[in-house]
Parts: structure tokens; sequence; C-alpha cells
């Protein structure tokens, strides 16, 4: 491994002792080798410091970052990038499950494509304990060679976690840092898909846990959710209906900022005006996590045997 790293991955924390070890070992245990963890501990009061340095101590690829104060997910999710030294970067969850060949697959997709900016692999939710309750089908056009198509698929389509997957950094690099207001995590990819298009590895290695002290679950409110991100967030000047307004912006702002044709242009804007007078169509704002559990019996995958660290775990 070059003292430089080809990938980096960036992890923000804040209290993870409850699946932090799993996610590390998930990561760690991949059979590509060639990155940097970047972990940057948001001030944590539990035991989430000391699983960090014991894992650091154990493996010269993390390097352990602890912030003296709370600065919220989101300044911590753009902190990670920051100190990320990678041509490629990817954004991992502490309380994720990653199988062992996501960054080769991912990897090599971007080898492969040199006109692609991102790739992920197919997913799956899991619960608390790693077991799958939902997996499911990926169907936006984040593929497409347009650029208006991408766009229109990412506002209306439901599904996808392609803010986890392998990106470009010098692409990351060139667009709005991810804000704080309501669903800014989804103008942020949409502002992405804009600079270049993406590629679904049709392989399921990706694992999204849903638990009661996950984020979304614990801040049930937008306002709640958004304080969350960025505790700036929580004073008078920011009522939920400017949450609101800022998101409606933030899709408005990406095409403003985006390398486009001004007839591409004009077409996402169209596609926005859409989306505003309807909204979303039936189903499309749906959650993933609250579609009803499959049959356990009806699965093919184990996610003990795709996951390095979970071995025999429930043989």
């Amino acid at each position: 491994m070059t003292d430089r790293p080809r990938l980096s991955i960036g992890l923000p924390v804040y209290n993870g002792e409850e699946y932090l070890a799993e996610s590390f070992d998930a990561l760690l245990g991949q059979t590509y080798e060639d990155f940097e963890l970047v972990v940057s501990d948001n001030a944590s009061t539990d035991g989430t410091e000391a699983i960090c340095r014991k894992y650091a101590a154990q493996d010269s690829r993390i390097r352990y970052l602890r912030l003296p104060r709370n600065i919220g997910a989101t300044p911590n999710h753009n902190h990670v990038f920051a100190e990320s030294r990678g041509e490629l970067f990817k954004w991992a969850s502490h309380d994720d499950l990653y199988g062992r060949d996501l960054l080769t697959r991912c990897i090599e997709a971007l080898d492969e494509r040199p006109d692609v900016i991102l790739a992920h692999t197919d997913q799956a939710v899991i619960d608390g304990d790693g077991q799958v309750t939902v997996p499911y089908e990926y169907t936006l056009a984040t593929g497409s060679p347009s650029a208006p198509e991408r766009f229109r698929s990412l506002l209306f389509e439901p599904g996808g976690d392609d803010f986890y997957g392998v990106m470009r950094a010098d692409m990351l690099r060139r667009v709005k840092p991810m804000d704080s207001y309501h669903h800014a995590d989804r103008t942020f990819v949409a502002e992405i898909t804009l600079h270049g298009r993406f590629h679904q590895v049709p392989e399921l290695l990706y694992f999204r846990r849903d638990h009661p002290t996950r984020a979304e679950r614990a801040n049930p409110s937008k306002r709640a959710r958004c304080v969350n991100l960025d505790p700036r967030r929580a004073g008078a000047l920011h009522p939920t209906p400017r949450l609101l307004a800022e998101y409606i912006w933030g899709f408005a702002s990406a095409i403003r900022r985006a390398p486009l044709s001004p007839a591409d242009r004009r077409a996402c804007y169209r596609h926005l005006a859409s989306w505003m007078t309807s909204r979303v169509r039936p189903g499309a704002g749906e959650r993933v996590e609250d579609r009803a559990p499959v049959d356990p019996a009806q699965l093919t995958v184990s996610v003990d045997a795709l996951v390095a660290g979970r071995e025999g775990r429930h043989a």
C-alpha cells in the first residue's frame, strides 16, 4: 500500500458504541485493502472513543480524530471528507454492514467505466441483529447518459443509498458540501448526479441497519432531525417552513451550479416544477424501512456469510 491510499473511507460517529465494532470488522475485512479509514468522533460520551482507539492501535489504516465538541452530523460528514487523501472516497455509517467484496466491486466498476462518477451495490435493510428484513430493488435511472433523466429519477423514485457509494473525489470537491436542512442528503446526491452517471453493481453487498436509536428514528420530527444534523438549526431563525424552503431551493441551486447545457438545465427545472406541483407520486415517498418485512424462510442471502467478522454467528 502506498503512502497515499487510493481510497479514503470517511466514518463520522457520535455515541455509536452499540454497532461500531461490527462496522469496523466489516470494513477492515474488505478484500480491497488500499484504503484509509478516517474516523471522526463527534465528542461521543459513551464507549465510542475506547472502541476507536482499540481498533486504531490494531490497524494502521485507521486515522482517529476526536472533536472537542459535538458539531452535528452534517459538519462531521463534511469533516471526514476534508481530511481524506484518496483519489476515491466513500462515506460509511457506524451502524451499517458491508459485504467483503463491496469495495472491490465498486472500484472495478469505476475503473472499467471512466465516465461513471459513483458506484454502489445492491442493498437491503437489516435489523439490530444484522438479519435482513427488507431487500429492495434499485429502480433509479442514475445510470442514464441524460443528466435531466438522472435528476428526474432522483426526484420521483423511492429507494437507493447512493450517498454511501464509492465516488471520485475530484468530482466531490466540485459540488457544494452537504447542508443541514430537511432532506439535504437528497439534494446533495441530486447535485452529484448532474455531474455524471452512476453505476449499480447487481450484487447484494450493502446492508443498512434500521434500529430504534438510528438518527431518523430517534429524531422523528423534521426540526429534530435538522438539529441533529447541525445544532445551529435549533435557533428561532430556523423554523420548519424555512427548512422546507431550503430543501426546494437546494434542488434549484444544484441545477444552477451544475455543468449543464442550456437545454438540459431547462429540462431539469421543468422536472423540479413538476415534482413541486405533484410532490411525489403515490408510494414514492415511502420509507423502505417501513415496508412489510420479508419471510426469513424466503431469503437466499446470508449476511453472516458475506460480512467479515460475522462468520458462524448464527450457525
